[in-house]
């Protein structure tokens, strides 16, 4: 079996709090540790309430702090809405503070709506996306101290950086640059074959890989029967719709989930939603893993878990490494 890793959103569920979301997910990091993931990361969303995660730097060092061996990162830094430079001091210090444990995950899309991207940047000068390629130089040379200024502590410290994507766009810089890729499966699921056939068509050998080096990120829900875990994986998908609505919230509950008013199309989209979706018992979703595993020839699956109690999320994690007979760390 490839390596299995996590990808948090840090959820916030209807009647939590942020506070509570982020205890939640301290307590995750320390189990998936324990349980045998390869690295944590976290995104960057902005201006969603049921998502707590919108500082990843700040998030990442308080998780690296709280574990010891798992690699924590970024998945990802959203590169348009941050100026290179202080990216590179932060991933710079975040990997002095914790060698050889870091990842930065580059996003090339600003995950958030124009005006709170505009918000971020404080105007609209560097926001385009077409910037991408010059700011992932420039993020780079910091790393090498062949920046224009010098990003202290960055230089010296340089994190394992990857590219992240939903398209093929960021698939072919990856393979140009012979950097590790990262594909969103988990919302992306149509571009998945095409991005990885792309990145894996223009890789390149360099000083990072030798070969291709893919992940995707899926959304997998695991309970001890599949009609448990689809009624725990509903509000997420609940939560997906609402987002696309233009209403996001907070993360529903199971029984909020279960009472919404869904017209014939809103079921339509859940249900497309869900398909490409790894939902059941630790007997299905091992079936599932494998085959989508088989399917995208992956190096590495990260997995990602949207439910509205953070013990039923912990759990999931739990029985999906059992499953999939994830080797637990050593006392």
């Amino acid at each position: 079996m490839v390596p299995l890793s996590v990808l948090d959103l840090v959820p916030v569920g209807s009647g939590s709090t942020a506070t509570a979301a982020l205890a939640s997910s301290t307590a995750l990091v320390r189990r998936a540790e324990e349980l045998g993931f390869r690295r944590y990361w976290v995104a960057e969303h902005h201006a969603m309430p049921g998502i707590a995660s919108s500082s990843p730097a700040v998030l990442i060092a308080h998780l690296a702090a709280a574990s010891s061996s798992i690699r924590v990162g970024s998945g990802g830094v959203m590169l348009p809405n941050h100026q290179p430079l202080v990216v590179a001091e932060q991933f710079g210090t975040l990997e002095a503070l914790h060698p050889g444990r870091i990842d930065l995950g580059i996003g090339r899309a600003p995950g958030t709506d124009q005006r709170t991207a505009r918000a971020l940047r404080r105007g609209t000068d560097a926001m385009n996306v077409d910037d991408f390629p010059d700011q992932l130089t420039e993020l780079a040379a910091y790393f090498r101290g062949e920046g224009p200024v010098t990003a202290v502590p960055a230089a010296g410290n340089a994190p394992a950086m990857w590219l992240l994507g939903s398209s093929g766009y960021s698939a072919q810089v990856a393979g140009l640059l012979g950097l590790p890729f990262a594909f969103a499966h988990h919302f992306s699921a149509e571009n998945t074959m095409p991005a990885l056939a792309l990145y894996r068509q223009r890789f390149r050998p360099s000083p990072t890989l030798s070969e291709p080096y893919a992940m995707i990120a899926a959304n997998v829900t695991c309970a001890e029967t599949d009609a448990e875990a689809r009624r725990l994986a509903l509000p997420g998908a609940l939560s997906f719709l609402q987002l696309r609505l233009g209403r996001p919230g907070l993360l529903p509950s199971p029984d909020e989930a279960a009472a919404y008013p869904y017209t014939d199309e809103e079921r339509l989209f859940i249900t497309d939603r869900q398909s490409t979706q790894l939902i059941g018992s630790p007997e299905t979703v091992r079936e599932q893993v494998h085959e989508l595993v088989e399917r995208t020839g992956v190096d590495e699956l990260m997995i990602t878990t949207q439910t509205h109690a953070g013990a039923d999320r912990l759990r999931s994690y739990e029985l999906v490494a059992d499953a999939l007979d994830l080797a637990p760390v050593a006392a």
